[in-house]
């Protein structure tokens, strides 16, 4: 399996590579973005671009892959509607489209997030910006499309947020989630089980194209070896 990973030096995205690293079924993974990730291994290779919005010069290097792993996205906090928009839709769509078009059988997966409104027409913002989002991705003529929307994440095996404030609190409460994780499976899941649902999702497939935190924590389980 051949993998397009965007996002991966997010938090999410360090998760996601590092399950792609080891897994015997992927044979390379490009990653994209507008920062290297610093690592280097046999199956990696980096696409390094300071406008992701407009990549057609790159489209042969797009071409020939089985699966795409869409962790790019920024926090709304702080943000107004249109700017959180470009970066969450017109980026996220301008990738898409580009990608389904070179690579007509690809299964893409997205990174939302839990409370996603698929109506578009709620009261929080980030929450109709990611349904619109949604909704569009689903409409594209991948192969196959899931939406992941993971709760809480709880990062592990040395995976780092790059937001301060967020890697402050993860190393107060990172021990509490490990037990919380265990009681509320339907809130929080980890950057290793986003990376196996998404190698997961890759290969068999699932009966629905959105996936809260239960499914997710639910299907790596079921997936897991022995």
């Amino acid at each position: 399996m051949k993998v397009i990973l965007l996002g991966a030096t997010g938090m999410v995205g360090q998760g996601v590579l590092r399950e792609c690293l080891r897994d015997p079924a992927v044979d390379s993974v490009l990653c994209v973005g507008r920062n290297a990730t610093g690592q280097t291994h046999p199956k990696l290779r980096e696409l390094v671009a300071a406008d992701l919005y407009d990549l057609s010069a790159f489209a042969e290097q797009l071409s020939g892959f089985d699966a795409c792993f869409f962790c790019l996205g920024v926090s709304s906090a702080g943000m107004a509607e249109a700017p959180y928009r470009r970066i969450t839709y017109d980026l996220t769509l301008a990738l898409a489209q580009l990608l389904v078009r070179q690579n007509p059988a690809l299964t893409f997966i997205y990174v939302s997030g839990a409370g996603t409104d698929s109506s578009e027409h709620g009261r929080a913002m980030w929450a109709r910006v990611k349904g619109a989002t949604e909704n569009a991705l689903l409409k594209l003529p991948f192969q196959a499309a899931y939406m992941l929307r993971p709760g809480a994440i709880q990062p592990l095996h040395g995976v780092k947020s790059k937001t301060g404030w967020y890697r402050a609190i993860y190393v107060v409460v990172g021990p509490l989630l490990t037990t919380l994780r265990r009681v509320w499976p339907q809130y929080i899941t980890t950057t290793e089980q986003m990376g196996r649902v998404m190698l997961t999702l890759a290969q068999r497939g699932y009966p629905r194209p959105v996936l809260e935190t239960v499914d997710i924590n639910q299907l790596t389980v079921e997936s897991a070896p022995g």
